[in-house]
């Protein structure tokens, strides 16, 4: 991803375009101020779309619905999606959806596609990246399944794994270059991006949480 940096934008506000706390929790590591608005984005999959490209065009679309509200902002979007052989897997929303999503991935390796985007309408700054995460989950049983989903209650996570929590113990191996990439928002590629877009990063000031 090779990115030729704007001007620094002091005065431009950061926007997070998702209501995802996990994302919001993330993005709060880089210590800098930003707001929060929620996309208003249709998710439903296109007919045999594939799961990376899913990921992109909803996190392309969060972030510019977002952007045209707020033109004047640096605008981050963000989606993942859950790939188990070209399958897509999102969110379960409920118990039961979850123990059938855990079902279809003990034993198996499942790519999760994390898209991320900066963009800003005013400046005519996009940039998308994606971070594919190489996830390969244990053989689960059907107690361990339904145990950690009493005890984690993942239902809005892709594919119901939540590894910074107790979903840690689902799985065999993680596989992947940006850390917080399966979590929901790869941070190393945010990073770069925000910066390209003239975020100035490692101020040296104080946020409060």
């Amino acid at each position: 991803m090779n990115l030729a940096p704007l001007p620094p934008l002091a005065n431009r506000p950061l926007i997070l375009g998702s209501t995802s706390r996990y994302r919001h929790e993330l993005l709060q590591r880089l210590q800098i101020p930003f707001d929060v608005a929620a996309p208003d984005v249709d998710e439903t999959p296109l007919p045999g779309e594939a799961p990376r490209l899913l990921a992109e065009r909803l996190a392309l679309a969060k972030a510019r619905a977002v952007a045209s509200a707020f033109p004047h902002a640096v605008v981050i979007g963000a989606d993942q999606v859950a790939d188990l052989n070209g399958l897509s897997l999102g969110k379960p929303g409920t118990h039961e959806r979850a123990v059938a999503q855990l079902h279809q991935m003990r034993g198996q390796t499942v790519i999760f596609q994390t898209a991320v985007v900066v963009v800003c309408a005013e400046s005519g700054f996009e940039a998308i990246s994606l971070a594919a995460v190489r996830v390969k989950f244990r053989d689960l049983t059907d107690d361990e399944i339904e145990n950690y989903l009493r005890a984690e209650q993942p239902y809005d996570c892709a594919g119901s794994a939540k590894s910074e929590g107790l979903g840690i113990a689902l799985l065999e191996s993680i596989d992947n270059d940006d850390p917080t990439a399966l979590v929901g928002l790869p941070l190393i590629r945010t990073c770069k991006m925000l910066q390209a877009a003239g975020v100035v990063l490692l101020t040296g000031k104080k946020v409060s949480p």
